[in-house]
């Protein structure tokens, strides 16, 4: 089992920034592929960025550029620091681990931390 606990989001400006931190019960080099996704109201989840192997990342189209991903394998913690925060970006933010367990992929969730940009 993997648990997983946000903090960070709050209100926020436009063109403001966020940092949103995921620690997690396990050490993170155990896990293969970590990372953050959100979901706006009415809308679908969707990838925001993510550790898929070791140090390679993968950020989703409208981040790129002003969101960073990083981790802290010390604190088994994993970060995303939010620039120039636009009102598309309000959404509950979630993080995703993904661990093998007894040879099978497991998925893993936190319960998810609300960001939301408004002026």
């Amino acid at each position: 089992q993997v648990q997983l606990v946000e903090s960070g989001g709050g209100l926020v400006e436009p063109g403001g920034s966020l940092r949103l931190s995921c620690a997690a019960s396990v050490s993170i080099s155990s896990i293969y592929a970590m990372g953050w996704y959100r979901q706006a109201p009415g809308k679908q989840r969707e990838l925001v960025a993510a550790f898929t192997s070791g140090t390679t990342t993968n950020y989703g189209d409208s981040v790129k550029g002003r969101f960073t991903i990083s981790k802290d394998n010390a604190k088994n913690t994993v970060y995303l620091q939010m620039n120039s925060l636009k009102p598309d970006d309000t959404a509950i933010y979630y993080c995703n681990a993904k661990k093998i367990i007894l040879g099978l992929p497991s998925n893993y969730w936190g319960q998810g931390t609300q960001v939301t940009v408004s002026s």
